[in-house]
Order: structure tokens, then C-alpha cells, then sequence
């Protein structure tokens, strides 16, 4: 058994059988007076890129120490010929409904490494640990319009023009997404869907945010009740700015985001942004790393931000290891603000009861 009393950002974090824990690009989940960690199961080597065992889930009382508990969606075992061994799962979201009493898991997915689906996968179960079943893999709001559409995203030729060529726009900063309408394009057969999380408001209200227009444009789309549908409302947020590994929180009534650019497994500068509306307007704040280290978020890429209650918030980030999937490392920092503006620092250890 581990008896961790503190964070070690970067290290080796072996579970409760002294194995580094296995749950990549994850999130947090309380419930039942335990935590919950989701999180993308690795294997080693570049084949652990793709999804070879599926989520894996662990459970706490402290955030320190995590006892495994399995596989909590198995891709083997799923509940569709969808989903196999070598698709590609990423980054697991789950929710607890309070509504129907289900286990929500969204997660980002791809058939295979070409990354041509952008799809979102939904899966449930009637217990955190699982098993969950897939209810179904989708694109999102087929035949609607964000509510904060530009007129000249709605023009005819602008939308051929990017439907043509749809699959050929790189998903990296690239000018011809502006140039056209992968929106347009898009809205038949529903948005594309890749980095992306999930964020339920102080009213029970959830929300998916997710890159999409060939991760050119975030948008945030509201869930049903069930959180299994979407209600067909949905904003563009942070038009043409090309980012990646969205998290949210919610801090004296405003609402922040913190996310990456758009360069693969390669850290970059992390982003921040605050809005009075979770649709926007969204104010950017640069980047909230600020110590050295920082101008690439200390090797990391943001995935989720837990709130802890006191106005205190647990950043988490991913240090990726694409040449050896299964050494990937975590990246757990608190949030500070200076002002309003979200600070993150990178100390060598640092535990709860420090802030």
C-alpha cells in the first residue's frame, strides 16, 4: 500500500499495487465520499498511442493515494464492433446524473491514427467503477447552427468551397480554415469533435467543450438533462485560435478557461481566458504558467481542473510520452490567482493542506 501525504509534479506515481498509475488525460469525479480518476489506459511503445485496453479508473479518499480499480470501459468488451483494439480513445470525461442515476462517460474517437472520424463517444454504467456499456458514437448537432453564427459563415459558397476539400484541412494553424466555412461544411452530418471536456454549471446544467473546424474554433455545446443528448444549443467560442485540451471551472461567478495550442504531443504555452458567460464573450488572459518552466507549461498539456471547495481549484495536466505511451507522467498544480487572472506555478512537491 502507498501512504502519500504530498504531489511530486512529473514523478513516478505508483497505485496501491506500486505500479505507475494508468489513467492518461483524465478526469476527477466525487462520489459516494470517494474520488474517482478516469483516464486512458497506456501500453508501451508508440503502439500505446492508440487505444490497446481502454479507460481505467482508480479510486481515493485523499487525492494522494489511488487503489486500482480495473478497467472501468474495456474496449474489448464495449458493446459495439465500433470500438476495438487500435481505435483511438482520448481524453475520458465521466459525470454522475443525478437525474437517472447513471455514470456518463464522453470521450473523443477515432477509428483509427488517419484521425478522420472527430467523433465523440458516450458510454454509461450504473456504478463509478463500471463496467460501461457505449450507447453511441456521433458528431455533434447534425442540422443546427451555433446561436452565434457570423453571416458569413452561412454563405453558400464559403461552405462548398471547405466542403470540398474538408478532409484535407489540416487541423494545425492553418489560414484556409478562415478562409471558408468547415462550420458550414460541417452542419449536415453534425461538428467535429476532438480534444474535449465536460463542464456542469451551478445549476445542474452540462456542457461539452470541445475543439472543432479542424480544432480552429472551440464550441461549447449544452447536454440534455439525461446528459446523454445534445439540446441542439451550442456557441462558438475563441474563434479561429487554434486550441487544444480544453478545461473549465467557475470561480466568485465568473467562468475560466485554461487551454494548449495545437501541437500534437509537443507541450506548448498554455492559454487562459475568462467570461462572465460560459457562451462568451471570453476575454484571453496569456499564459497562466508563469515561473521558468512555463513558457511550455512544464512539459504538460491541460486536461482537467478540479474544484476542491474554499475557493480552491487542482489544476491537471499531462506530461506525454508519444515514443513510450505508459511512462507518461501527471502534472497536478494548485491554481493561485493574481487578480483575476488564473496562476500556475511548478513546485517541486506541495500538498493540499498548503493552501
Amino acid at each position: 500500500m502507498t501512504n502519500f501525504h504530498s504531489f511530486r509534479p512529473g514523478e513516478l506515481w505508483p497505485d496501491d499495487h506500486g505500479v505507475h498509475i494508468n489513467a492518461h488525460g483524465g478526469c476527477l469525479l466525487r462520489h459516494g465520499g470517494k474520488i474517482y480518476w478516469y483516464g486512458e489506459h497506456k501500453v508501451e511503445g508508440r503502439r500505446g498511442n492508440l487505444a490497446r485496453v481502454g479507460v481505467h479508473v482508480y479510486v481515493s479518499d485523499d487525492y494522494y493515494n489511488w487503489r486500482d480499480a480495473g478497467i472501468a470501459f474495456d474496449v474489448k468488451n464495449s458493446g459495439s464492433t465500433a470500438v476495438r483494439p487500435g481505435c483511438v480513445i482520448e481524453r475520458p470525461k465521466v459525470l454522475f446524473c443525478p437525474r437517472t442515476g447513471k455514470f456518463v462517460m464522453y470521450f473523443h474517437f477515432e477509428r483509427d491514427s488517419s484521425y478522420q472520424d472527430a467523433s465523440i463517444g458516450i458510454a454509461t454504467a450504473d456504478a463509478p467503477e463500471g463496467p460501461f456499456q457505449l450507447r453511441e458514437i456521433t458528431k455533434i448537432n447534425p442540422g443546427f447552427w451555433p446561436e452565434n453564427t457570423p453571416p458569413e459563415l452561412r454563405d453558400p459558397a464559403r461552405i462548398a468551397a471547405s466542403a470540398a476539400k474538408l478532409n484535407r484541412i489540416s487541423c494545425g494553424e492553418n489560414p484556409e480554415a478562415a478562409r471558408g466555412s468547415i462550420l458550414g461544411a460541417c452542419v449536415p452530418t453534425g461538428q467535429d469533435s476532438r480534444d474535449m471536456t465536460l463542464f456542469v454549471d451551478d445549476d445542474g446544467r452540462a456542457y461539452l467543450i470541445y475543439s472543432s473546424e479542424r480544432n480552429s474554433t472551440t464550441h461549447v455545446a449544452e447536454l440534455t438533462d439525461d446528459y446523454l443528448g445534445r439540446t441542439g444549443r451550442f456557441w462558438r467560442i475563441f474563434p479561429f485560435r487554434w486550441m487544444e485540451a480544453p478545461s473549465l471551472f467557475k470561480h466568485n461567478g465568473k467562468y475560466y478557461f485554461i487551454g494548449s495550442g495545437c501541437t500534437g504531443w509537443a507541450p506548448n504555452a498554455a492559454r487562459s481566458a475568462v467570461a462572465d458567460s460560459l457562451q462568451g464573450p471570453w476575454t484571453e488572459l496569456g499564459n497562466p504558467a508563469v515561473d521558468d518552466g512555463g513558457e511550455l507549461t512544464y512539459g504538460a498539456q491541460s486536461t482537467w481542473i478540479e474544484p476542491l471547495g474554499g475557493g480552491r481549484f487542482l489544476f491537471m495536466a499531462d506530461i506525454w510520452r508519444p515514443d513510450n505511451a505508459i511512462d507518461g507522467r501527471y502534472l497536478w498544480l494548485p491554481v493561485e490567482f493574481e487578480g483575476e487572472r488564473p496562476v500556475l506555478r511548478a513546485p517541486r512537491e506541495w500538498s493540499l493542506e498548503s493552501l
